[in-house]
């Protein structure tokens, strides 16, 4: 109820509109990932309903006080040389919990880059979950959640639904997005 009072203050006064509502379960997309500020972002978003998210984040991160405080606001280190045994963790636990939410980042880093890392897709096709789009636009001030879909398996369809949602959107600092495409797509 704390959290949720503070992101519905803090969402007010930085003059941000939340669109959307938080879904009971899914993996949900943080996109555009353009600064170090998304993770509190997205933390406003998933507060503002009053739920408390877990979000994959490298676990170089996870050091000192700083490890401390990225797992007791949801944070869970993701080794990105083994991210395949991430996957089947995350399925295996999706379908034990009723209440599932996973965010993901899917551009992996907070610079300008070539590709989105597949593995919300995977996570999500494997275990039965939809993908909900969660987003924070700097531009046009919103944040919060679009459409949720349940990946077909076929990666440039299932593209081309995010593609579509996020083809506005800007992020906090616009020059550091990642336009929406997988390697795996050809």
């Amino acid at each position: 109820m704390m959290r949720q009072r503070l992101a519905r203050f803090v969402t007010r006064v930085m003059g941000y509109r939340m669109v959307g509502t938080v879904p009971e379960r899914g993996v949900l997309v943080g996109a555009p990932h353009t600064s170090n500020w998304d993770f509190v972002s997205m933390l406003l978003v998933m507060w503002h309903e009053g739920t408390h998210p877990r979000v994959l984040v490298k676990k170089e991160l996870f050091v000192g006080p700083l490890g401390w405080l990225l797992r007791a606001f949801g944070g869970i280190p993701l080794d990105r040389q083994n991210a395949s045994g991430v996957v089947q963790a995350f399925v295996d636990e999706a379908g034990e919990n009723g209440e599932f939410r996973l965010v993901i980042a899917a551009e992996g880093t907070r610079s300008a880059g070539r590709y989105w890392k597949s593995g919300f897709l995977r996570i999500a096709h494997e275990a039965g979950l939809p993908v909900t789009l969660a987003f924070f636009d700097r531009p046009t001030k919103t944040m919060g959640f679009g459409p949720s879909f349940v990946p077909s398996g076929d990666f440039r369809a299932d593209m081309d639904i995010v593609r579509e949602f996020y083809a506005d959107k800007r992020g906090i600092k616009p020059a550091n997005r990642t336009e929406p495409r997988l390697r795996e797509e050809g």
